[in-house]
């Protein structure tokens, strides 16, 4: 028996990793089929005419064709959001809600165009085609670009366990979600450089509602990359 929801894309997406996040705390049973970025079906084209991942179908709305979908990991973590209030995700605080809003968008911009750009396909979609990983490319966005993003997001922790608020919100799962992007290739910060933000993330990649996509990630990644690369300067 197949569940209301089916998630469209890779665990390998940062994206992807948001919203089964989200799912996870709300307590939402889902689906997911695999459609690959490298060679996408033209029935994923008409879904999603930005050719992104994930989408999200809602089979009680319809059960196939663009109907029923929604593209883009933001706008499907809001619909979620509105179809299924609890755990709340969103702060209800008007400033708190678009402080969250800001560092989704921070992480989802800034942290998946360096790490993700240029760290993540550098490595991953050479290797996918069976080419040498570019490691010059990701030396640099490991060492040159990451680190003034990550500087950022120490200082607005400061310390504590979530970026708003006592409990997870979105900024905490969009953040986690990227940094987890470049874990999986090169390792996590220098917590003694990032002591907070590595906290951060590593409290984050334990908690339940990660562990689906961790596990559908380690399983692809298992042959590709045995051992993290070294990107130190």
């Amino acid at each position: 028996m197949t569940t209301s929801l089916v998630l469209y894309g890779s665990p390998l997406s940062p994206f992807q990793r948001k919203v089964e996040a989200v799912m996870a705390l709300k307590g939402l049973e889902y689906d997911c089929e695999d459609v690959s970025v490298m060679d996408m079906p033209d029935w994923y084209k008409a879904i999603s005419p930005l050719g992104r991942i994930p989408s999200l179908r809602d089979r009680d709305i319809a059960d196939d064709g663009p109907a029923g979908t929604i593209t883009d990991s933001s706008a499907i973590c809001g619909y979620l959001e509105k179809r299924q209030p609890e755990t709340a995700v969103y702060p209800e605080d008007a400033f708190d809600h678009g402080r969250a809003l800001w560092l989704e968008e921070y992480a989802d911009t800034g942290l998946a165009m360096a790490g993700g750009m240029g760290l993540f396909r550098p490595i991953i979609f050479n290797l996918f085609q069976r080419k040498e990983p570019d490691l010059d490319t990701a030396r640099k966005t490991w060492n040159e670009k990451l680190p003034p993003l990550w500087d950022y997001l120490e200082t607005y922790l400061d310390g504590r366990a979530h970026f708003i608020g006592d409990s997870i919100t979105i900024a905490d799962i969009a953040v986690a979600s990227q940094i987890a992007q470049t874990d999986m290739l090169a390792g996590a910060p220098d917590k003694d450089r990032w002591p907070s933000l590595v906290a951060h993330y590593q409290a984050m990649r334990a908690h339940d509602c990660f562990q689906r996509n961790n596990a559908g990630c380690d399983k692809i990644l298992a042959k590709m990359v045995p051992e993290k690369f070294d990107l130190s300067a």
